[in-house]
């Protein structure tokens, strides 16, 4: 029955959350600063981080600060028990990436989530101990600081312990959230938590235990976060549910540095992540299927544009569950994914007369010798660095596993990895070999951290949280800026769809304007307008001609730019 329960509340809660979820009163023209800015889910987080800029710290000191504040603020998916990606642009023009993903436990097996008969069993990657990856974020920001970062550590952190302690404003939508996810939480924890209780917007919520754990990681640095009193905590939660990780797992976690997914569309040069991210090769495949057709040719938003971005859609996201991995585990054909070529050919059987159906469509023939409560943010400092972030739980509150003494929520990032190979997961994302669950192995991810040059200059740092959308949004909003030329807030607030493979629906924002579907309807698109009110969330800043900053904040949520 507790097996049951799980699996529909991952569904309802989904679904009702995207639902509730409407774009409303679309801004046109964002926050415009002189010097620097910070785009986050959450206003607190990203006055914190401006405060670091303030204060002479750079774009990574300031990563840091806000997404420390971001897991007290936020923590259905801000965190310090989950993991992500940083991708970043120094003053000077050099790029690189940083891989904090979470990883499987060592006692994770291939079958762990199967019965006897070999079927998946419902709900057992996504809810309770047995969902939960080995988290990196606290890894990866002491990672970034000991590389990039500028002021203390202790410093970085202190604005967080505040806010703990003397607590935040809960707003409308996260008192909705919070209310929605009660029952879940009883489930995954076998008891009633301290966010267990009935929110309002306007409450004070105080997360005491989470002041404490922040401060002995002020204290003790990184260690206190995976073989001291807090890996101890975790452990004895985990185990005491029936999970599987132990201080072994805490202790061997270490961070990789990455090379970015790089490459030209026009006179633009996108930079964005690597594996085990899906979401720069995915990029690097979309610009590269569409760049043919001369895009800007298409009204925004209109029926052809629908067709030849979906198009696109569908056949990179097939490459995605056949070829993608933890590039430490697999090999991945990088070089013939990344051709102009392949790509083309690809989309040789693209017709503008009907839709090609995903079943006709498999991945890619190549010889080989990828939560939707994800947040993403975007940083430019004064010196000219850019930051972009993207860090998750994977669900709203991951796991629902509350470390009680501790004051955080962890992941359900195993579910990223395939439970069964050829079944989908909670985002529908059907996965392969190449993402089967083993030992130590990073999770396939949707994570899509990016910034975009013009001309050799910085010209815009995006992102998105939305599981499987993600890849889609940022595609979109870049879209929207470089062939549409559209502001950021503009391009942030207009209303987005996607495509994923499987299933073969093309799901649209309840804002979007349904003038085109019926003749998409004829053309055997299948179209879902009922399940996804909004469509990711992204947070983006602009470089506009002049050199001052826009920033994008997305009205889907209760995000927020701040500048100077």
């Amino acid at each position: 029955m507790m097996k049951k329960l799980g699996l529909l509340f991952i569904i309802s809660l989904f679904l009702v959350q995207c639902k509730e979820s409407k774009v409303k009163d679309l801004p046109v023209k964002g926050l415009i600063a002189e010097s620097a800015m910070v785009v986050s889910a959450r206003n607190e987080a990203s006055a914190i981080g401006v405060a670091i800029l303030k204060k002479g710290g750079n774009a990574f000191d300031a990563m840091i600060a806000t997404d420390l504040a971001l897991a007290v603020v936020h923590p259905a998916a801000g965190n310090i028990g989950g993991g992500g990606f940083t991708v970043f642009r120094t003053n000077e023009g050099l790029t690189g990436a940083l891989d904090y993903r979470e990883k499987a436990p060592l006692a994770a097996h291939r079958d762990m989530y199967l019965d006897e008969d070999g079927k998946v069993v419902p709900g057992k990657s996504t809810l309770g101990a047995l969902a939960v990856g080995v988290p990196g974020t606290i890894a990866g920001l002491f990672e970034i600081h000991k590389k990039f970062g500028s002021l203390p550590f202790s410093e970085l952190i202190q604005p967080s312990i505040d806010m703990a302690r003397n607590g935040f404003v809960v707003t409308k939508k996260q008192a909705r959230g919070l209310n929605y996810y009660r029952e879940a939480f009883k489930i995954a924890n076998q008891r009633v938590i301290y966010f267990d209780r009935e929110w309002n917007e306007g409450d004070t919520l105080k997360n005491p235990n989470m002041a404490l754990t922040l401060e002995r990681i002020r204290d003790h640095g990184r260690e206190e976060f995976y073989s001291g009193r807090t890996a101890d905590m975790i452990v004895d939660c985990l185990q005491g549910l029936g999970g599987i990780i132990t201080k072994e797992d805490l202790s061997k976690y270490k961070t990789v540095w990455r090379d970015p997914v790089e490459f030209e569309y026009k006179e633009y040069k996108i930079i964005s992540m690597s594996p085990p991210s899906s979401g720069g090769i995915c990029l690097e495949e979309l610009f590269k299927s569409i760049d043919p057709y001369d895009i800007a040719q298409y009204p925004h938003n209109s029926e052809q544009y629908i067709q030849l971005i979906t198009e696109a859609e569908r056949r990179v996201y097939a490459d995605r569950a056949y070829f993608l991995g933890d590039p430490d585990f697999v090999k991945i054909p990088m070089d013939s994914l990344k051709s102009r070529f392949y790509n083309k050919n690809r989309m040789l059987n693209f017709t503008w007369e009907q839709a090609t159906p995903s079943s006709a469509i498999s991945h890619g023939n190549i010889e080989i010798i990828e939560s939707n409560e994800t947040t993403h943010y975007s940083i430019i400092d004064t010196y000219g660095n850019a930051v972009a972030v993207t860090t998750t739980l994977n669900g709203g509150y991951g796991s629902k596993v509350y470390v009680e003494d501790g004051g955080f929520f962890l992941n359900n990032e195993m579910d990223d990895l395939s439970a069964k190979v050829g079944s989908p997961n909670m985002f529908g994302l059907v996965g392969a070999e190449a993402n089967s669950i083993a030992p130590e192995k990073r999770m396939l991810s949707s994570m899509t951290p990016t910034i975009i040059e013009k001309g050799g200059k910085l010209k815009m740092v995006v992102g998105s949280p939305g599981g499987s959308t993600i890849i889609t949004s940022v595609f979109q909003n870049i879209l929207n800026v470089i062939e549409f030329d559209m502001g950021m807030q503009e391009s942030v607030s207009s209303s987005r769809f996607h495509h994923q493979w499987l299933p073969d629906l093309i799901y649209f924002e309840h804002s979007f304007d349904t003038v085109s579907f019926a003749s998409l309807r004829k053309k055997g698109y299948i179209i879902d307008h009922e399940d996804y009110g909004s469509i990711g969330r992204v947070d983006a800043i602009l470089v506009m001609p002049d050199g001052r900053l826009e920033g994008g904040a997305d009205p889907r949520g209760d995000d927020s730019a701040v500048g100077f």
